[in-house]
């Protein structure tokens, strides 16, 4: 297994959730945060993790720039793993054409919680959401809609919906020859949240997110897991 952050850059986020980077911002009182998918590379499977802020680089996905940096291209990409519909985490996906969503990723298959998406039709007033690319995720011939609360997508790849950050957030692990990786997104974002056992404000459910943190590092030791942290601007990948 091979796992690589694919980092899109460091970001300011304003209360209204517009980001702009870090180099250009010129407040960046209330938060700042990395924005990096995960590419996991193994046997069978080229997998992304999330896929990024959607922005363009002269008309070219950042997040196509950053597979080229690693001299691969997102027509190898076979499974992306989407765990929540933040419009961070999810404009990367596609690009709105002619008013058709076009898949960024047109040979993987693309896992979805299903009730994250009949959740995120809902929230016509959060600026969490760009419900322009939400609305058309249905039309994606290779959207795969998933309706358990856990289960494994393959004998590698296991899910799980831990709400938390959203109602129905979901988190992923991938194993290969007895290496763990594990994926929290947004419940677990960032190496301070394992340090301070904080119910955020920011989170659906926060206090519900904390008890998790706390219970993924306990296993992350016992195990050995590779934890994946997606917004963390030091240390994307924690080796316990």
């Amino acid at each position: 297994m091979k796992i690589i952050p694919l980092t899109e850059g460091n970001f300011a986020v304003s209360k209204i959730k517009e980001f702009t980077s870090l180099e250009k911002a010129e407040d960046v009182s209330y938060l700042s945060m990395a924005i990096q998918p995960f590419l996991i590379i193994t046997k069978n499977d080229y997998i992304l993790l999330d896929a990024g802020l959607g922005l363009n680089i002269s008309e070219v996905p950042m997040i196509y720039k950053c597979l080229e940096k690693e001299n691969i291209s997102a027509a190898q990409i076979t499974k992306v793993l989407l765990s929540h519909l933040h419009k961070d985490h999810i404009d990367g996906i596609g690009q709105i054409k002619n008013g058709k969503l076009a898949s960024n990723f047109p040979n993987a298959k693309i896992y979805l919680q299903e009730r994250e998406l009949e959740y995120a039709l809902t929230q016509n007033e959060n600026p969490s959401f760009n419900l322009e690319i939400v609305e058309k995720l249905r039309e994606l011939q290779n959207l795969i809609l998933l309706a358990d609360n856990s289960g494994k997508i393959t004998d590698e790849i296991t899910y799980q919906v831990s709400g938390g950050h959203t109602p129905f957030h979901q988190v992923f692990w991938i194993t290969e020859d007895n290496k763990t990786a594990f994926y929290g997104a947004d419940d677990l974002p960032q190496r301070s949240y394992l340090k301070f056992h904080i119910a955020y404000k920011s989170d659906f459910d926060g206090k519900k997110a904390s008890f998790l943190r706390q219970k993924w590092e306990q296993n992350a030791k016992e195990e050995n897991w590779t934890v994946l942290l997606y917004h963390d601007m030091k240390t994307p990948l924690l080796e316990f």
